[in-house]
């Protein structure tokens, strides 16, 4: 993996230097549009998020904050930086707002007025006063989210200056905070969240997903309350979901985003629990074949929809048309809005795709990801990629004017478009682009020692470790 940025490459020693050190891939056209794209997608967090830091769930519909978009926001903060597309100072100023607000929002059991409850936030914030969104829950794996970005400033801003102590201080006290403990109502299970006005979801975090990172960074809290056997029991999922899907065998959830996010922080290749050691595999393997499988789905096609092929895939929890039903090819079919779908195990697809499904395995998947976002944009142009990159998602098949669409527009001859961006599916991406090109996200995150600590409890050996 690469050290050294393509700006601080220019800088040391010119263009001759820069075509020795690169990768042949990076000095082809399509290395130039994956530059192109990280940086548009930064732009996003960066031009979009108010000053106060919370970053909005969407953008440009009018949209309450997203904590995990913040964390996403705060991780794009640091690739920023280090690409050279703004100041180290900007960034560090612009994470000390954010954890300033965090460290200050006011916490407690009461219905209005807070922003969270025990450490934890709520999974949305009015975007204005910073507190309880409706009747939004006190979320665990958005906290999580949050709090992965955190600690991946943390470990960016290392300087000997106050002001990056600050930082790292900031992120200390926000995170030591959070009572793990209190959200094991089912211990050592963790719960998916509590509302003040009925208490604890009934539901707890037991299945190979996204809820990964709420284990890994739970068993990395100094407070320490949180042990292996709490993942050992979330661990028992994966040997339920492991099958063969399209090729592929691996542990399965159908949206592919389940397979990327914790991968955004934490560089799993040759990591390996008890599970994956008996397997013979890694949670990186595992999530490369979840995308190869999800590939091979789309290439197949068995559904009929429009647009689908090897270059064409990314089928995740991302925006849509309608929920409605409209017959297609004279075949009923089945629409809906903002939904998980997803391929491996059962499969939710109604003829929508999410660019960034694709483009954020593409540290998995880099040729195969690459040439489906390359097709993507030039099959769909400006319909589908402006300003800050690609829009949420698009649906080839749903051509209906007869609508009343929840988001988006219908273009004569193309299909449904998205006319928004989501926080934390912008997040993926940019985190992945980061990774694919140098490992940079990877590189910050194996320094901080909270993250480590997480991964060793959990039992994970091999790789960087």
């Amino acid at each position: 993996m690469l050290e050294l940025t393509r700006r601080q490459l220019v800088l040391a020693g010119g263009a001759g230097l820069l075509d020795a050190a690169l990768p042949a891939w990076a000095t082809t056209p399509a290395a130039a549009f994956l530059d192109e794209l990280e940086r548009r997608t930064f732009d996003f967090f960066w031009e979009t998020t108010p000053k106060n830091g919370l970053a909005h769930d969407r953008w440009p519909s009018e949209s309450f904050c997203s904590i995990a978009a913040v964390g996403f926001a705060l991780t794009g903060y640091l690739v920023g930086a280090e690409r050279g597309w703004v100041a180290r100072e900007a960034a560090r100023e612009r994470v000390q707002t954010t954890l300033d607000f965090f460290l200050t929002a006011p916490q407690g059991k009461e219905v209005e007025g807070r922003a969270g409850y025990k450490g934890f936030f709520y999974h949305f914030l009015d975007a204005k006063t910073g507190t309880r969104f409706a009747r939004t829950e006190l979320s665990t794996v958005d906290t999580a989210l949050l709090l992965a970005g955190m600690l991946a400033c943390q470990s960016y801003f290392d300087g000997n200056t106050a002001a990056e102590a600050k930082i790292r201080n900031s992120v200390d006290a926000i995170y030591e905070r959070v009572d793990w403990n209190w959200a094991m109502v089912r211990p050592p299970l963790v719960s998916h969240g509590w509302h003040p006005e009925g208490g604890f979801i009934p539901w707890d975090w037991r299945a190979y997903d996204e809820s990964l990172l709420v284990y890994l960074v739970a068993l990395g809290s100094p407070r320490g309350t949180v042990k292996a056997d709490s993942y050992a029991a979330w661990a028992v999922g994966l040997p339920e979901a492991w099958g063969t899907e399209w090729g592929q065998t691996f542990a399965r959830f159908p949206p592919l985003f389940g397979h990327q996010f914790t991968q955004c922080w934490f560089d799993l290749r040759g990591v390996q629990d008890e599970f994956f050691r008996g397997k013979g595999i890694d949670f990186f393997e595992n999530s490369r074949r979840a995308t190869l499988a999800q590939r091979a789905y789309a290439s197949a096609n068995p559904q009929g929809w429009k647009g689908y092929g090897p270059d064409c895939w990314g089928i995740t929890a991302c925006d849509g048309p309608a929920d409605v039903k409209r017959k297609v090819d004279g075949r009923e079919r089945e629409f809906h809005s903002y939904a998980g779908r997803g391929v491996g195990g059962r499969t939710w697809d109604d003829g929508t795709l999410a660019p960034y499904g694709a483009g954020s395995s593409i540290a998995f998947t880099p040729e195969e990801s690459t040439r489906a976002l390359l097709h993507m944009r030039e099959t769909y142009g400006e319909h589908l990629y402006g300003r800050y990159g690609f829009v949420d998602a698009f649906n080839p098949s749903f051509t209906f004017t007869d609508v009343k669409l929840d988001k988006g527009k219908v273009v004569p001859g193309l299909g449904w478009f998205d006319t928004d961006m989501l926080g934390i599916d912008q997040g993926p991406l940019l985190a992945m682009l980061a990774n694919k090109r140098d490992g940079l996200v990877w590189r910050i995150c194996r320094r901080n020692e909270h993250l480590k600590r997480g991964l060793k409890v959990a039992g994970m050996r091999g790789g960087w470790l």
